[in-house]
Order: C-alpha cells, then structure tokens, then sequence
C-alpha cells in the first residue's frame, strides 16, 4: 500500500513531521466518547439519525453495534471547551458509522465529530435514491445538523462555533463542495448515463429537471473531500475558497473514476491537498470491516489483491487529522 504525495519536497517533509507529532498527540490525549442524536423534523426536511464522537477521559470500550464493531466509550461525558466541529456525509447507501475510525481518529485529537444518516439515501432509507433530488437534499442535511450541533446539542457550549469542518466521501464528497459552493454540471459525465439507462436521475438529466443548487454554508473553514461524485468543472468550483484536502482511489468504482477526481482537483481555484491512494477501490476509504460486515457486505469490504485496508487507514486518519490541525486546530489536552 502506498499514498502518492504531489507535494513539493519541503512540504511533504513537513507534512510528514506533522503527521508523526499527530499521531503520537493522538493516541495519548484523548479516548474517544460515541453518542446518538436525533435532529427533530422541521420545515427544510425531516428528522436526523446519527451519531457524534468526542473527546472523553475514559478509557475506550469495543462496542458491537451488529455488524459493526467500533471502539469507543458509550455517553462518555464531552472533555474540553471550545473544540472545534467535524461533519460527516457518508456516500451512497451509507451510515453514519461508515467512517467510524476516522471519526475516532479526530476525537482522540480533540474535535467533535457529527454524522448522520442522509434521509432517503442510506442503507436504512434508499427511496430517493436513484434521484436528482437526493443530490439537493443532502447539503441542507448537513446544514440541518451543524444548526443543530451548534444551537441545540445539549453540549453546545463546549464547541468552538467559528471552527467548523467537513469530510465527505463519494456522494458526500459532492455533498461537502456543494456546501463550499460549487455548482454541479450534470452534462459532465455522460458515462455516468449511457443512452438506455433507464435510472430515473438520468430521465431527470435528460429533460434537464435539475433541482436547484442548495446555497454553501459559510462556516464551513476547511474540508476533506474523499473519492467524490465529481460533476464539477473549473466554472463550477470557481467559488470554491475554503481549504480543501482532496483523495481519489487509484482503482475507483460505484461512479467514481480517477480522471472525474482529477477534473475537480484542477478546477479548484486553490490547489487543493492531493492525495492518490495506490492500489485502492473507491470503498477502500470506509473503515475496515469486521468478520460480520464482511459477511453480510462483501462488496465494500473486498478490496484489490495486495492492498491493505487497516494499514491504508492508518495513515489515511493521520493526514485527515493533520489536515484539520492545520486549518481548525484543536484545543491542546491538559
């Protein structure tokens, strides 16, 4: 397994001092809290299943939430003030516990870290699926959850409302350059519709039913844009100013292709942090699964020969962290 750095040399030196300092200051800080929420139904759409990790003192716990095991430490009270916010947008037919390691990672770092199930894309609710307006919806999702973390949350006084961030992955991806600004071209990516597909987002294309774009929301200070649904162009992502670190998979899938990242990755007015994961499929970015979520989804869990995905996490989590060190620093642990 290897990640290929596109970084000048001085930086990536840098950047892999950084990483070193992260991970050690990572794994002694904090443990990690894991919690549920609920954002009640209101008149931009309906209510919100997810989960929130977050600095804790206890020692972590292996919790079985069947097929997932995850670590951390059930309603562990929140330790810090002032910590900054994560959101998470999970892809396709997703959960809110897609990228659980990830969102550990962070915590142990000292950032909260939010995720939720988007309503009618996820592996709970696929009805909207297949369509245009699950793309338009999940932006207000997201927007719905940082108000909610940041107004309601029982906890809200320990965050740091002027230190928001963002990871998104496949459809999230698309979702999180939407919050920064960008606006998609559906006419892109005519493989993504060969003429007799009968998916109803490609009719919606075809007749040109494209919903309206969802407005960014500002307080967005930087993103982790993962393996995204790009249907963005230079025009599209000309507004685009927030920092942004950007992966692909060497291999791709489910949409997804190395070229169509590349494309977004050239159209951002602001080069963005580029990472290229050899060797890897586009699911390779989801945590690694245990034996049962391997069993019961083999298809997210199976990966390219040769290519090692607990390995691969473990330096992938380290830039994420890094990054967000970067350009939303957590509060430093007693």
């Amino acid at each position: 397994m290897m990640i290929f750095c596109t970084t000048p040399d001085w930086r990536h030196l840098l950047c892999r001092l950084v990483l070193a300092a992260c991970c050690l200051a990572g794994t002694t800080a904090h443990a990690t809290g894991v919690s549920f929420i609920n954002v009640p139904a209101g008149p931009d759409g309906p209510a919100l299943r997810g989960a929130v990790w977050s600095p804790c003192r206890a020692a972590a716990e292996r919790l079985v939430l069947a097929p997932l095991v995850i670590e951390g430490t059930r309603d562990c009270p929140v330790d810090g003030t002032q910590l900054p916010l994560v959101l998470v947008s999970h892809g396709s037919g997703g959960s809110a516990l897609g990228h659980h390691d990830t969102a550990a990672a962070l915590a142990d770092a000292g950032y909260v870290v939010a995720a939720i199930n988007h309503p009618g894309d996820s592996f709970q609710d696929a009805s909207r699926q297949g369509h245009l307006s699950a793309f338009a919806t999940r932006p207000v999702d997201m927007k719905r959850l940082a108000d909610y973390m940041l107004g309601t949350w029982p906890q809200r006084a320990q965050l740091d409302a002027g230190k928001v961030g963002f990871f998104g992955y496949s459809r999230g991806g698309y979702t999180g350059l939407v919050a920064l600004g960008a606006v998609p071209d559906w006419t892109l990516r005519p493989d993504l519709c060969p003429p007799l597909s009968t998916r109803p987002l490609c009719g919606e294309i075809r007749r040109n039913e494209i919903p309206a774009t969802p407005a960014p929301d500002p307080r967005i200070r930087a993103a982790v844009i993962v393996d995204p649904l790009s249907v963005f162009d230079a025009k599209g992502l000309g507004k685009v100013s927030t920092p942004v670190q950007l992966w692909a998979s060497e291999l791709g899938g489910d949409g997804v292709t190395l070229p169509s990242v590349q494309a977004a990755r050239d159209g951002l007015p602001q080069p963005p942090e580029w990472h290229v994961a050899a060797g890897a499929g586009h699911f390779a970015f989801l945590a690694p699964c245990s034996p049962a979520l391997a069993d019961a989804a083999p298809d997210i869990c199976r990966d390219a020969p040769g290519f090692d995905r607990v390995a691969f996490h473990q330096t992938f989590n380290a830039h994420v962290v890094a990054f967000f060190l970067r350009h939303i620093p957590a509060p430093k642990a007693p």
